[in-house]
């Protein structure tokens, strides 16, 4: 079986790597973001331009109101201050419209980045390989696509905001430095203060907001674990208990995010005292200047309104920079999910299966998880050289040596205890994982499984799981799920050869009912006879059921055998059986325990052996009648 590998290879807790802080800048994920930005590069210019004239305007509206006092005020030249007056309101104008603009390209451009990489990860998610999904927990994928992505649409607006506000305090300076060079040095006599309580209250910040996002995702984890398990939850009365749990988290949290808000609001006080002593200074030196006559009363005023704006981008860009650290560190963890390269990939000579008569061949099969995917990709590097990598040969195999003829057409059931093997022998099968070429061969039909397109394989074969998913949309669409293709007749033919016809057509809206997340609102055995139809309507020449009536009741097994006797003429049939009693017509039944073939044969000859077989079907006829027993 599966399950135990995979968790074997997860990673220990609920590991918040995606609350880690990366580089203010990090030159991989700049460059790999580049053909990212390039279908939208003419709106980044636009965005680049708008912030330039914004910047312009906000740097020259000081300048003008000076040139205004100095230049025609105090001459009385009022036609010079109505051109002063003009320019000041086309420039605040124009900054306005620049504004909206660099707001409008910036996020047209990041939300359009955010579209392609939400797409291409989907992409690449859906073409990596079953042990990749065996390794990594669910919810770190999803903060992949869903947190770090929106992190990552951040960043261009962060780069152009961060480059206005540089260009500000750039342009600000030279300003102040321009208009009268010993008040601009007097004034900015205040920045080492600046830069030391920045240096001090950084650090502390990085902790603070590291410690709100590794709380929130504790949070987050808990109510996920509780909701997904809420069954087990209400049966177990753990409601208040699990309150108690989740309060503690909840507590964390709060506590967080009230210190985090601390330490924000601690520095907007610190900047602004700072800027009311720039300003002071400004004033007390200033003004001696001035009587001096050293200094324009207009110079003064414009400096006073620069020391105001100065100190606005230096805030702006402490903000930023813990957000382009947590971009960068986004943009690393994106792009490493997507530098994962598929285990399983087609040979770039495989060829398409043609159409199959379904002969199914096993020769010499042995199979380990551990070590299949390094085993894998070494075939592959040495050309098909038999090879192993360091420590491969340690790991246990979960299929040892197996060999196996089964014919086109016949009906082969799979059964043993817990552990043998079973669902990893019909994986391999429909070539969710790889075989290394030194461990055996799968062949159908005479073609090495390794040898053709697994789309062409998986064209002619179908799986029916003992968990039946359904996905949201219609009865329609989930029967005919990967063969959209298909006429509503054929769609109806599958439907009614499993018995699920006449359950379709009660329904509300019949073929066009809409089905809930994972189909909830059908019953568990409604859904499995839908999940046979969508196996059946692809007319597959091999049909795999995994334990498919485990989990149902005995009517909906009746009726599922009943249209298995249909369904199964003509296809080879490769069944695990839960319950023994469904296999007893099988042409052969495999036994397998610890991985190896024990025994092979009908329900007869193998009840005649006495071996591993009559004892699993003698405990499972018994605890079958303890069933009924309990039932009277």
């Amino acid at each position: 079986m599966m399950m135990g590998h995979a968790f074997s290879g997860r990673s220990s807790g609920a590991n918040v790597d995606g609350d880690t802080f990366g580089r203010v800048y990090d030159k991989r994920v700049i460059l790999r973001l580049l053909p990212y930005v390039k279908p939208y590069r003419k709106l980044a210019v636009f965005a680049f331009i708008a912030m330039l004239v914004y910047t312009g305007s906000q740097v020259a509206i000081p300048f003008l109101i000076h040139l205004g006092i100095d230049g025609y005020i105090e001459r009385r030249d009022f036609g010079g201050l109505l051109v002063v007056g003009g320019a000041f309101i086309s420039i605040a104008l124009a900054g306005l419209v620049a504004n909206y603009f660099q707001q409008l390209f910036m996020a047209r451009a990041g939300l359009g980045m955010l579209y392609d990489l939400r797409r291409e990860m989907f992409g690449h998610l859906q073409k990596l390989s079953l042990s990749y999904y065996d390794k990594t927990e669910v919810g770190r994928i999803m903060s992949r696509v869903q947190g770090d992505v929106w992190q990552l649409q951040e960043l261009m607006t962060m780069v152009i905001m961060t480059a206005a506000d540089l260009l500000s305090l750039t342009g600000i300076v030279v300003m102040l430095l321009i208009m009268n060079l010993k008040l601009g040095l007097i004034t900015m006599a205040v920045l080492p203060i600046l830069a030391l309580t920045m240096a001090i209250w950084q650090p502390f910040a990085v902790r603070a907001f590291l410690r709100v996002r590794t709380a929130i995702s504790i949070v987050n984890g808990e109510l996920n674990e509780n909701i997904t398990g809420v069954r087990v939850v209400q049966s177990m009365n753990r409601q208040p208990r699990n309150l108690e749990i989740f309060d503690g988290k909840n507590t964390e949290h709060l506590k967080a995010n009230l210190w985090a808000g601390k330490l924000s609001s601690s520095l907007l006080p610190a900047v602004d005292m700072l800027t009311a002593l720039a300003i002071v200074l400004a004033i007390f030196f200033g003004s001696s200047m001035v009587s001096g006559n050293e200094l324009e009363i207009g110079v003064l005023i414009a400096f006073i309104m620069y020391i105001q704006r100065f100190f606005d981008p230096i805030r702006n860009l402490t903000m930023q920079y813990t957000q382009l650290q947590r971009s960068m560190a986004s943009g690393a963890r994106i792009f490493e999910l997507l530098d994962v390269e598929p285990d399983l990939v087609d040979d770039p000579k495989a060829d398409r299966l043609p159409k199959l008569k379904g002969d199914v061949v096993l020769k010499d099969l042995s199979f380990s998880y551990a070590a299949s995917e390094d085993i894998v990709r070494l075939d592959r590097e040495s050309g098909g050289a038999n090879g192993r990598t360091n420590g491969a040969s340690d790991v246990p195999d979960v299929l040892k040596h197996l060999s196996l003829h089964i014919n086109p057409g016949e009906t082969v059931a799979v059964v043993g205890p817990t552990g043998a093997g079973k669902t990893t022998l019909v994986s391999l099968i429909s070539r969710f994982y790889d075989v290394p070429r030194e461990k055996g061969a799968i062949l159908v039909d005479g073609y090495d499984i390794r040898d053709v397109t697994r789309s062409s394989l998986a064209g002619q074969m179908s799986m029916v799981l003992q968990e039946p998913f359904l996905f949201s949309g219609t009865v329609r669409e989930n029967i005919k799920y990967n063969h959209p293709g298909a006429s509503d007749a054929h769609m109806v033919e599958a439907a009614k050869a499993v018995g699920v016809h006449d359950i379709v057509m009660q329904l509300d809206e019949g073929y066009d009912t809409y089905l809930a997340e994972r189909g909830v609102n059908l019953s568990l055995g409604q859904r499995q006879l839908l999940s046979f139809a969508r196996a059946i309507v692809a007319d597959p020449r091999i049909l795999i059921l995994d334990e498919a009536t485990a989990n149902i009741d005995s009517y909906t097994e009746m009726l599922i055998q009943q249209a298995l006797q249909r369904l199964l003429k003509e296809r080879t049939a490769i069944v695990i059986a839960h319950r023994l009693s469904t296999i007893r017509g099988a042409d052969k039944i495999v036994v397998l325990n610890q991985g190896e073939i024990v025994e092979v044969g009908t329900h007869e000859s193998l009840m005649e052996l006495d071996g591993l077989y009559a004892h699993l079907y003698s405990m499972n006829y018994a605890a079958m009648e303890a069933d009924v027993g309990d039932g009277d």
